[in-house]
């Protein structure tokens, strides 16, 4: 599976002289833990997250403790450009799945912005991902239907069920052993979004 065909696109991005409460509105609007951050270009530069725009945002509460509390010496960041993230892990549409997550697993992100040269495309996000594992299996089922006969719309033909994202492949002998049209199938189907393994079952002659 590709990021193309998990990403969430067109990206909900913030410019990088935004205010900072102007960011904060967009991401807690579209419900989002992070945005690309994009210059007057549209130029890709960074990525701005929840913890990055909470910082400074909130002074000390003097009902939380006996001794008074003192106001901050600094004003809170007044613009992205002064909490964002700019050197950051990025994906391409053609970037496989899998390795978009060991980047999440490794670098502990949440999301990754999709870009294509310069350009911000996408914005991959777990919950995007989680999206895909949550389709139910009916749905998968039809989606790797679709797949097979519309690259085999005269045959040959398999019987498809799906149980938890795991599709098995299965039907009558093949007349002349056509294993290629076997591993075609096998690979139609992993392309599907929320297939996870597939499982090839059809009898030798």
């Amino acid at each position: 599976m590709l990021v193309r065909e998990v990403m969430s696109s067109p990206a909900i991005t913030v410019r990088r002289a935004d205010p900072v409460r102007r960011a904060i509105r967009v991401l807690y609007a579209h419900d989002i833990t992070a945005a690309p951050v994009v210059d007057d270009s549209d130029h890709f530069v960074g990525v701005v997250s929840e913890l990055d725009l909470l910082r400074g945002e909130f002074g000390p509460d003097p009902r939380a403790t006996v001794r008074p509390a003192s106001p901050p010496d600094e004003p809170p960041p007044r613009r992205v450009m002064e909490v964002m993230t700019g050197d950051v892990v990025t994906v391409t549409e053609t970037t496989d799945v899998t390795t978009a997550i060991d980047l999440m697993v490794d670098k502990r992100i949440k999301s990754l912005p999709v870009v294509r040269g310069d350009a911000v495309v996408g914005m991959l996000s777990r919950r995007d991902l989680m999206a895909m594992l949550a389709r139910p299996d009916e749905d998968l089922r039809q989606a790797v239907i679709a797949a097979l006969r519309e690259q085999y719309p005269s045959g040959p033909s398999w019987d498809v069920a799906v149980h938890d994202g795991v599709a098995e492949l299965t039907g009558p002998p093949h007349e002349n052993a056509d294993h290629i049209a076997d591993h075609i199938a096998d690979l139609l189907a992993r392309t599907v979004p929320g297939i996870v393994r597939v499982r090839n079952l059809r009898r030798s002659p």
